[in-house]
């Protein structure tokens, strides 16, 4: 399995970001083909030293690291990518990993 982790920083309204996050990018983002699963943090992110400033980390399962590639250069892809420039004014980090089980 591989992962794409999207680490959104605090935005500057945690409301509006909410709401355009699940109301609008996670629709288009759920169009992407070969997307398995979609998790995302509920509630405060900390680090063992105290509070953090991500306000929201998404994980989206894929099969392989071929299949994120593929699915980003897609057109569903790149609206979702294209559409990050609508909510994440905090920034946001984009990581993909293979994973496996042991």
């Amino acid at each position: 399995m591989a992962r794409l982790l999207a680490m959104y920083r605090r935005p500057k309204d945690t409301a509006v970001f909410d709401k355009y996050y699940y109301s609008t990018h996670v629709p288009i983002a759920k169009k992407i083909a070969g997307l398995r699963k979609y998790e995302v943090t509920t509630g405060p992110i900390g680090t063992p030293a105290g509070p953090s400033d991500l306000h929201l980390i998404a994980t989206l399962h894929f099969d392989s690291l071929a299949d994120i590639q593929a699915a980003f250069a897609s057109p569903e892809g790149q609206a979702a990518a294209a559409d990050l420039a609508n909510f994440a004014d905090g920034g946001v980090e984009l990581l993909i990993c293979d994973t496996k089980e042991i």
